[in-house]
C-alpha cells in the first residue's frame, strides 16, 4: 500500500516512478517490491510505461479506486473474510474463541478499505503532513 501512496503522490505531481526510487522512499526491498509492482500492474492498479521517461504512475480513475482492490490484488480475500486466528474450520456455526469480536473489527476494517480511495492521501504527503518513510 505504500508503493501505491507514493506512486500515486508522484503522479499528482506529474512524475512516473521507477523501483529504485520507490524502494528508497518507501524503506522497501527491490526484488519483494518489483514482484508486488508486477502484480498490482497485470491488475490494472497502477499503470507503466518503458523508456527513459518510463517508470510507474496511477491515471485520475486509479486516484479514485478504492484500498479494498490494493488489498485484494496482492493479499485476496482472506482480510475480508478469514479467521482472526487463520484457522479454516471457523464459521458462525463453528466459531474459534475470537471469532465474534475480529467480526466485529474486519467489519470496521472492509468499510474503511472500500470507502477510502487511493488519492485520498495525496494532499498530506505532497505537504508533508503524512508520511511513508521516518
Amino acid at each position: 500500500m505504500r508503493a501505491v501512496f507514493y506512486i500515486a503522490q508522484k503522479s499528482e505531481e506529474g512524475q512516473k516512478v521507477g523501483i529504485r526510487e520507490i524502494a528508497v522512499h518507501i524503506n522497501s526491498p527491490e526484488p519483494f517490491l518489483a514482484k508486488i509492482l508486477q502484480k498490482l500492474s497485470k491488475d490494472g492498479l497502477i499503470l507503466s510505461s518503458k523508456g527513459p521517461n518510463g517508470g510507474f504512475y496511477v491515471d485520475s480513475g486509479g486516484l479514485q479506486r478504492p484500498l479494498a482492490d490494493i488489498v485484494q490484488a496482492i493479499e485476496g480475500d482472506s482480510i475480508f473474510t478469514g479467521c482472526g486466528m487463520g484457522l479454516s474450520y471457523c464459521s458462525e456455526a463453528n466459531p474459534c474463541p475470537l471469532h465474534n469480536d475480529f467480526k466485529n473489527i474486519r467489519s470496521q476494517i472492509v468499510v474503511m478499505l472500500q470507502n477510502t480511495s487511493i488519492g485520498k492521501f495525496n494532499e498530506g504527503l505532497l505537504t508533508g503532513q503524512l508520511t511513508l518513510n521516518k
